[in-house]
């Protein structure tokens, strides 16, 4: 009795044992990498229009003699084997207007970006979920840019798309995106309608000139959208680059000939030093077919932002010019002006 007591023992001590060592070397999920934003901003168009007006035209900076929260963001990510996940969240005025109001989904406010991926292999791989756009120059995290203010090309593009899509490498420095997603920047959808998306991406061996090209077109629904974007990027020295932004974008109702809009802008950016860049943008826009909500003319803007940086934190006083080809900035007699003067102070910082 003794003996089997004892053999009892052993085998219970040794499955233990085995069951501990499996369990010990089992794969333990990483802890996500958290970063994380805010900017803040003070905004003055001289030509202090009355009536709550702003002669703001482009996203993110609709304020008069007013200090404003632009955003505060707290993003995770984490990978785990082959799959990874990207939540990433949004607060205030920024965040509100990238996600646009949406009362049957209040809560998605926030969400700028939340999708799972999965990487078939080191060339192919899978993306469900929102994610911010692949068209335009500019990003909706502040801290990204080198100009506070936005343009107006992407202003009237798309922000984000919610759907499905792939990201394949070609080999060297080239690779192509392929998608399928709901109407731009609608998270959720019922009905037909589709947008196809598309970018192919491709670099110099020394990464100094990079060039996207990127499109999105609809199908379905009263109506046709499609968008054709360039965008180029040349560190010519490491203080000194350029940048380039072309776009055009058409829209077809069923049984109707199509209108498009389109602008082109340049970025010239200087650093100096470390502490100190600074960035030109020159931007021409055009809506005299009044595709768009911007107002039915032709726009040439020119914006200067100075960068100071202290760490994480960049200080940008900006002063921007914006002139029409027709009157449509407000005056504060109320009267109507082709051009108008804007400054801003920003201040950014990011972890």
């Amino acid at each position: 009795m003794l003996r089997k007591i004892l053999t009892s023992c052993v085998i219970v001590g040794t499955f233990n044992s085995v069951y501990a060592q499996n369990d010990s070397i089992a794969p333990v999920s990483p802890s996500p990498t958290i970063t994380g934003s805010v900017d803040t901003y003070f905004r003055y168009n001289f030509e202090n229009p009355m009536d709550g007006k702003t002669n703001n035209f482009t996203s993110f900076t609709n304020s008069q003699n007013s200090f404003q929260l632009g955003m505060a963001s707290i993003r995770a990510d984490q990978t785990f084997g082959k799959a990874s996940a990207t939540v990433d969240l949004g607060f205030g005025p920024r965040a509100e207007e990238f996600s646009y109001g949406d009362p049957n989904h209040p809560t998605l406010f926030a969400v700028k970006q939340a999708y799972l991926s999965y990487a078939i292999s080191n060339k192919f791989k899978l993306t469900m979920g929102k994610w911010m756009t692949h068209i335009g120059y500019e990003l909706t995290d502040a801290y990204l840019n080198r100009n506070y203010s936005m343009d107006y090309m992407f202003s009237y593009g798309p922000f984000s798309h919610t759907g499905l899509k792939a990201d394949i490498g070609l080999g060297a420095k080239s690779a192509i995106m392929i998608g399928v997603a709901n109407t731009t920047d609608v998270v959720a959808e019922a009905g037909s309608r589709r947008y196809v998306l598309a970018q192919f991406s491709t670099a110099t061996s020394d990464d100094k000139l990079k060039a996207y090209v990127n499109y999105q077109g609809s199908y379905g629904g009263q109506y046709s959208v499609s968008q054709l974007d360039l965008v180029l990027t040349d560190a010519i020295t490491k203080k000194f680059t350029l940048g380039y932004n072309g776009t055009v974008q058409t829209v077809k109702p069923r049984d109707a000939s199509g209108s498009s809009w389109w602008g082109s802008a340049v970025y010239i950016t200087a650093d100096p030093t470390k502490e100190f860049g600074i960035t030109l943008r020159a931007e021409y826009f055009d809506n005299k077919k009044s595709v768009v909500s911007a107002p039915p003319t032709s726009i040439f803007d020119v914006t200067l932002s100075p960068n100071f940086r202290v760490g994480n934190l960049t200080i940008i006083p900006e002063i921007r010019l914006d002139a029409a080809k027709d009157n449509v900035f407000e005056k504060n007699d109320n009267s109507l002006t082709k051009s108008t003067f804007t400054g801003i102070l920003a201040a950014t910082y990011h972890f």
